[in-house]
C-alpha cells in the first residue's frame, strides 16, 4: 500500500472516530437531559399540585418548607402562594410570608428574572414559574416557582467536559499515529543513507530487506537493484582485468612456447641418433639404454605435445577418439611416473572391474589428463602414500576415481584450481588442470572435486559411453 493511500486511510479514521465519539456521547448527553427535564416537570407539577392544596384548604399547616428540602436537588429553589390581593400568604421561606408582590408585574408562564436568589451570583439564570389558581370561575390566587437549572447547566458542563476529552484523546491517537509513521518511515530512510555510505566507501556487500510495498519498499528494492548492477560491473571489471593480464601472460607464455619446442626437437633427434648409431655398441647395457632412451623419447614427446596444447589454449580442441582400454592407458602413463613415486613412497593402488567398457576418448589428450592427475596427488604426498585410482558404471557414464591422502585442498581454493595460472606450488604455471578441465568438457565430461584437509582430495571424472551410432 502506497504510503498517500495510508495516510488518507488514516485520515479518514480519526474523522470516523471523531464523528462516531462525539455522536455517542451527544446521544448520552440528551438521554440525561431529557431524563433530568422530565423529572424537574415532575417536581414542579408536584409543587404546584402541593400550592393548590393548600392555597384551596382551610388548613393552617405549611407542607411547603419540608418539601423544598427535598425540591432543592432538582432545581427548585423557592416556592410562594399569593393571592387575589398580591399578598404572600404561604412560603417555603417564612420571612417572606405577609410580604405584598405587584400583581401587575407578574408574568403569567415561564421566563427569566435577571436578579439573583438568595444574593448569589450564579452562572445560570434563575427562572420562575407563575401558575394562576382557578376553581370553576373563581380565582383564588397564584402559585410562583422560582427554579434553577444547575443539574442541566451540569449535565451540559459534564457533556462538554467529556467531548473535550473525548477530542483530546482523538488527536492523540492521532499524534501517537504520527509519531509511529514518522519513525517506520524515517529509520529505514536513515537506514539508507547509512547504506549508501557504506556503498560509496565500496561495501558492495550491503542488502536491504523489502518489507513493505510502499515507497519505502520500491526504493529499498531500487537500491538492492542498484547494488546488484555495481556488483555486476565489478565483477565484469575483474574479468576485464584478469582477461586483460592472462592475455599479456599468455602472450609471454606462448612466445617462450615457441622458443622451447627448438631444443625439444634437437632432443628428440640426438635421441634417435644414439639409437642408430651409439646402442648397438653398448653390448650387454644395450637394452637397459634403449629402455632409457624410450623414456626420453616418450617424454620429450609428451613435453612437446604439452607444448602444443599450451600454445593452442586459445583455440578448440581437435579430438581423435578411438576405443581405449582404460587398463591399457594406465599402463602406458604409470612406467614414466614410477621412479618419481617409488622415491616419494608412494603407491599406486588399482581398483579397475574387468568387465568395464572401452573408453570413448583421444587418448593422447586423456593420457596427460592422467598424468596430471597423478602428479598433482604427488606432490600433495611429500611423505608417501597411496594413490587409489577406481573405476566404474554408473546408468550411460563412466565414472574414474583419483584419490590421495595428501595435505586436501581449502574450499576457498577448490573453486580456483581449474583457473588458468592458479597455483598453490612454488612451482609450475597453473595450466595443468585447466587444460585438464577443458580436455575432459570437449569429451561431454563433468569433473567434481572433494576435499578435506588433512585427509586427502578425490578427483572423480565422468565420461559418456560410446554412442551407438558411432
Amino acid at each position: 500500500m502506497k504510503l498517500n493511500a495510508k495516510l488518507i486511510i488514516i485520515m479518514v479514521s480519526l474523522l470516523v472516530l471523531a464523528m462516531l465519539t462525539l455522536f455517542i456521547l451527544n446521544q448520552f448527553a440528551q438521554t440525561d437531559l431529557v431524563n433530568e427535564i422530565q423529572d424537574s416537570s415532575q417536581e414542579i407539577s408536584k409543587a404546584i399540585q402541593m400550592s393548590i392544596e393548600d392555597l384551596t384548604s382551610d388548613t393552617e399547616t405549611s407542607r411547603l418548607t419540608d418539601y423544598l428540602k427535598k425540591a432543592r436537588e432538582k432545581g427548585i429553589n423557592e416556592i410562594n402562594i399569593i393571592n387575589t390581593e398580591g399578598e404572600i400568604i404561604d412560603s417555603s421561606d417564612p420571612a417572606k410570608i405577609g410580604k405584598k408582590r405587584e400583581l401587575k408585574k407578574l408574568e403569567k408562564g415561564i421566563h427569566a428574572v435577571r436578579r439573583p436568589i438568595g444574593g448569589a451570583v450564579l452562572s445560570q439564570k434563575p427562572y420562575e414559574v407563575v401558575v394562576p389558581v382557578i376553581v370553576g370561575d373563581e380565582q383564588l390566587g397564584y402559585v410562583q416557582i422560582n427554579m434553577l437549572l444547575d443539574n442541566i447547566r451540569d449535565i451540559q458542563r459534564a457533556n462538554f467536559i467529556r467531548r473535550l476529552f473525548a477530542t483530546g484523546m482523538v488527536f492523540a491517537v492521532g499524534i501517537a499515529l504520527t509519531i509511529f509513521l514518522a519513525r517506520r518511515y524515517t529509520t529505514p530512510i536513515k537506514n539508507l543513507v547509512e547504506d549508501f555510505k557504506r556503498i560509496s566507501a565500496g561495501d558492495l556487500s550491503v542488502t536491504i530487506p523489502v518489507e513493505s510495498n510502499d515507497e519505502i519498499g520500491e526504493m529499498a528494492e531500487g537500491f538492492n537493484n542498484m547494488v546488484e548492477k555495481l556488483r555486476e560491473r565489478e565483477t565484469l571489471e575483474k574479468r576485464l582485468y584478469e582477461a586483460e593480464h592472462l592475455s599479456r601472460v599468455g602472450q609471454l607464455a606462448s612466445g617462450i612456447a615457441h622458443e622451447i619446442r627448438n631444443p625439444l626437437n634437437y632432443i628428440s633427434l640426438a635421441i634417435d641418433h644414439l639409437k642408430t648409431e651409439m646402442l648397438p655398441c653398448c653390448g650387454d647395457k644395450c637394452s637397459e639404454l634403449e629402455e632409457l632412451t624410450e623414456k626420453i623419447k616418450e617424454e620429450v614427446r609428451r613435453a612437446n605435445y604439452m607444448v602444443v596444447n599450451f600454445m593452442n589454449y586459445g583455440r578448440p580442441l581437435k579430438l581423435r577418439r578411438t576405443q581405449v582400454v582404460y587398463h591399457e592407458l594406465l599402463t602406458k602413463v604409470l612406467p614414466v611416473l614410477q621412479d618419481r613415486l617409488t622415491e616419494q613412497h608412494i603407491t599406486v593402488v588399482q581398483q579397475i572391474p574387468a568387465d568395464l567398457p572401452p573408453l570413448w576418448i583421444d587418448g593422447e589428450l586423456f593420457r596427460n589428463c592422467i598424468l596430471n592427475f597423478i602428479t598433482n596427488a604427488s606432490q600433495a604426498m611429500p611423505e608417501g602414500g597411496t594413490i587409489t585410482l577406481e573405476a566404474g558404471i554408473t546408468a550411460d557414464r563412466v565414472k574414474l576415481t583419483f584419490s590421495d591422502q595428501g595435505h586436501g585442498i581449502s574450499a576457498d581454493d577448490i573453486g580456483k584450481i581449474f583457473q588458468p595460472y592458479f597455483t598453490t606450488k612454488d612451482v609450475g604455471i597453473g595450466l595443468g588442470l585447466a587444460i585438464t578441465e577443458r580436455i575432459i568438457k570437449e569429451h561431454d565430461g563433468k569433473i567434481d572435486v572433494e576435499s578435506t584437509i588433512g585427509s586427502g582430495t578425490t578427483i572423480t571424472v565422468s565420461l559418456p559411453l560410446q554412442p551407438a551410432e558411432s
